[in-house]
């Protein structure tokens, strides 16, 4: 009967951390609304939307066309089709719900490949067996705060055409 008492509670614990590894955790405490927004913004500072097409379209900050088409990003080659294209996005989504897709895009879409920017730990890691030294976590995010509120500020200029 001890025993028992003892697998259940590991079994419990397991789950739990299981749990909490599923939720991640974010560059800075961030709060998701039901549908997986976020209505605050990340930063005090305005975004930027200039500053937000450039990090779209370089390689090795958000790199978003390698997925994505935006017409309004025509000047970069490769615009990618994995992503459904972002012409028109700002009458589909407000500013809350394109920050909520940049900041963790699995808060509104499970099962979506696209990266969570500003995420920092909960990943599910291929370990020891794929890499002889894989990364510790906290990792860094992939963009900072401001970086997002640019992206949001470039995104939410992206009307349809009257």
């Amino acid at each position: 009967m001890k025993q028992t008492a003892t697998i259940l509670a590991s079994c419990v614990i397991a789950l739990a951390g299981a749990a909490q590894a599923d939720e991640g955790a974010y560059a800075q405490e961030i709060s998701f609304g039901e549908y997986g927004g976020v209505a605050e913004p990340l930063t005090d500072t305005p975004g930027d939307p200039e500053r937000g097409a450039e990090i779209m379209v370089t390689k090795s900050e958000g790199n978003c066309i390698s997925c994505h088409m935006v017409s309004a990003l025509d000047f970069a080659p490769f615009h990618g089709e994995v992503g459904p294209p972002l012409d028109g996005v700002a009458d589909r989504w407000d500013e809350a719900q394109l920050r909520g897709l940049l900041v963790d895009a699995k808060q509104t879409y499970p099962g979506t490949i696209m990266p969570a920017y500003f995420k920092t730990s909960g990943y599910v890691r291929p370990g020891q067996a794929f890499t002889k030294k894989p990364a510790e976590e906290p990792l860094p995010p992939l963009l900072s705060a401001q970086d997002i509120e640019d992206v949001v500020a470039f995104l939410s200029t992206l009307h349809w055409e009257d």
